[in-house]
């Protein structure tokens, strides 16, 4: 998974995929991220402070090096959220 490669650990990623099947935290999420746009996620202090909230939602207690290792996969990412290609691929990654 290309998310290990920046020292993710699997376990976290399983914990956010189970709470993120609770509709109430799916919709705060996607409230969150409605209106990023790719230069949001190319934005370093941008992406912090969208990690930071998220955690808060998903009740997450993140680590600074966690943190770092999340916001370092999302800039190499160079996700682009109106571009079908670059979602289909994260879905893939977190299936």
């Amino acid at each position: 998974m290309s998310y290990q490669k920046y020292g993710i650990r699997p376990q976290l990623v399983e914990r956010v995929k189970f709470k993120m099947k609770n509709p109430v935290v799916k919709d705060r999420i996607r409230l969150l991220l409605g209106n990023v746009t790719k230069y949001d996620l190319q934005d370093r202090v941008k992406v912090r402070k969208l990690v930071k909230s998220a955690a808060v939602i998903l009740q997450e207690q993140l680590t600074e090096t966690q943190e770092e290792q999340i916001i370092a996969f999302v800039l190499g990412q160079k996700i682009d959220p109106n571009n079908t290609f670059h979602l289909l691929k994260l879905w893939g990654m977190f299936r």
